[in-house]
């Protein structure tokens, strides 16, 4: 797996899920879907839009990933897991084709996702980039419109080392004469999607230059307003299409995203006195975002539980952290997982002071321990980091 092992898990074409598509009778043309690509931003805005179209009554699919607890996690209708039943019976009935054809984890769960859609009979499925976009396995669908909500330099191993880049493998989900929303752009991007949309005849939308409502969401963190925004801007052009969604619908649904969908890990509040905030944020541009949140809480003592895996840049992330906090560095349970030792040799010259832990969960009791009730303990670094203490 990707997440877990790192580029040794990373396919750079299409063939292998092309193949599968046909092994399994093109279940990807048996419903709707909206495609959401993004570097932060798209497992939220496609939470956001599932939980509405559920709410306007239609049965959604919603295909994300990584997990943070359940494999089952990545692949929902109507906000509800896919059965273990399922997920068996089509390993069961596809093994010999998986292990002919050397398939990835990834391109198999895709194809697991697609199934299960087609015989639910979702009237659309969102369906979330796992990696880039171009050549990512989700990069199959048709679909009724496309979402990249920004771009940032992440596992530039693979997309490249500029923003025009990664703009481009981004883009690479456009598909001809489909409109497309742009959540945010830098100036290198914004071109990059110009020449890609002009290329294939796309209406496109920067969100940045539309005047669009803001609701009131059950997501904390002042970053969602952006992703909703996204979100709504999105919905506004599939009811352009004919998909009936009501004010109603909108407002409720996006009131409502955790207890529709199930999201986890974003700006999640775990316990009060002290207080614990989790957050999945990886990457510099999702770090600024919540790092920025953080400054607006009041607290009397700041702890950071912090772990990483091994292919961050650490010059990039490590001086956002706040230099009066306390740090429990750790090291993620997984093979990517960053040494909590040089973690934590590499945070001393950013002023970040602390000791290392062996896992996760005694860096969280130690920080429980230090604390007093007015004091905050933030959790993160990693998605692995956060599924450990969920």
């Amino acid at each position: 797996m990707y997440q877990r092992v790192g580029a040794s898990a990373y396919k750079v074409d299409l063939s292998n899920t092309l193949k599968l598509m046909s092994h399994l009778e093109t279940p990807q043309k048996s419903f709707k879907s909206v495609h959401v690509a993004g570097t932060n931003g798209k497992g939220s805005t496609s939470h956001m839009l599932a939980s509405v179209l559920q709410e306007a009554g239609y049965k959604t699919g919603l295909y994300t990933s990584p997990h943070l607890k359940d494999f089952r996690e990545r692949i929902k209708v109507n906000g509800e897991l896919i059965t273990e039943e399922a997920v068996t019976n089509f390993v069961k009935n596809n093994q010999s084709f998986f292990e002919k054809n050397q398939l990835s984890f990834f391109e198999m769960t895709v194809g697991l996702a697609f199934n299960y859609f087609r015989k639910e009979k979702v009237d659309i499925a969102i369906i979330e980039v796992g990696l880039g976009g171009r050549l990512d396995s989700t990069n199959v669908i048709q679909p009724e419109v496309s979402v990249i909500t920004n771009i940032g330099l992440d596992h530039t191993k693979f997309l490249g080392n500029t923003l025009e880049e990664i703009a481009f493998e981004k883009a690479g989900i456009l598909k001809p004469n489909t409109p497309v929303v742009i959540g945010e752009t830098l100036p290198e991007t914004k071109i990059v999607f110009q020449k890609t949309t002009k290329n294939n005849n796309c209406p496109i939308t920067f969100v940045e230059e539309e005047e669009i409502t803001v609701y009131q969401i059950d997501l904390l963190g002042d970053y969602q307003i952006r992703n909703c925004k996204t979100a709504v801007k999105t919905l506004d052009i599939l009811k352009e299409k004919g998909w009936n969604i009501s004010e109603k619908a909108i407002k409720k649904g996006l009131s409502n995203i955790v207890s529709n969908t199930g999201l986890l890990g974003r700006w999640q509040v775990l316990q009060q006195q002290p207080k614990v905030i989790c957050d999945t944020a990886h990457n510099r541009e999702g770090l600024v975002l919540v790092l920025k949140q953080l400054k607006k809480e009041s607290y009397h003592k700041l702890h950071m539980v912090l772990g990483v895996v091994d292919d961050k840049n650490l010059d990039r992330i490590l001086p956002l952290f706040p230099k009066e906090a306390t740090y429990y560095f750790c090291k993620p349970d997984v093979i990517r997982g960053f040494s909590q030792e040089t973690l934590k040799s590499n945070a001393l010259p950013y002023g970040m002071n602390g000791l290392s832990y062996l896992s996760v969960k005694e860096a969280y009791n130690a920080a429980l321990t230090n604390a007093e009730l007015n004091d905050l303990i933030y959790i993160g670094g990693s998605t692995f980091v956060v599924a450990e203490i969920l």
